[in-house]
């Protein structure tokens, strides 16, 4: 997961809508289950994945009334907490 891309993600939910997000997920784990995908895409798909997974829970913190960059680095603890586990 990379800090700036959820960030980016996050701000496009604020400025559009969540919507878009969840759809753009539906259309990449659709994707993900092709068959002769190369490693590395799949990979790429998951990063993809990853990042707007993230960037949802993000927004969501936020409209119950988190500060952004509280938000956005209490799930980098959850993340990183889950890895340590």
């Amino acid at each position: 997961m990379k800090l700036p891309v959820i960030k980016n993600l996050v701000e496009f939910i604020q400025t559009n809508d969540e919507d878009y997000i969840l759809e753009a997920i539906e259309v990449l784990e659709h994707v993900s289950l092709a068959k002769g995908l190369k490693d590395e895409e799949l990979n790429t798909i998951g990063e993809l994945l990853s990042n707007m997974y993230g960037s949802v829970e993000v927004a969501k913190d936020i409209k119950t009334g988190t500060a952004q960059k509280d938000a956005l680095n209490n799930f980098m603890k959850r993340v990183m907490g889950s890895i340590d586990n």
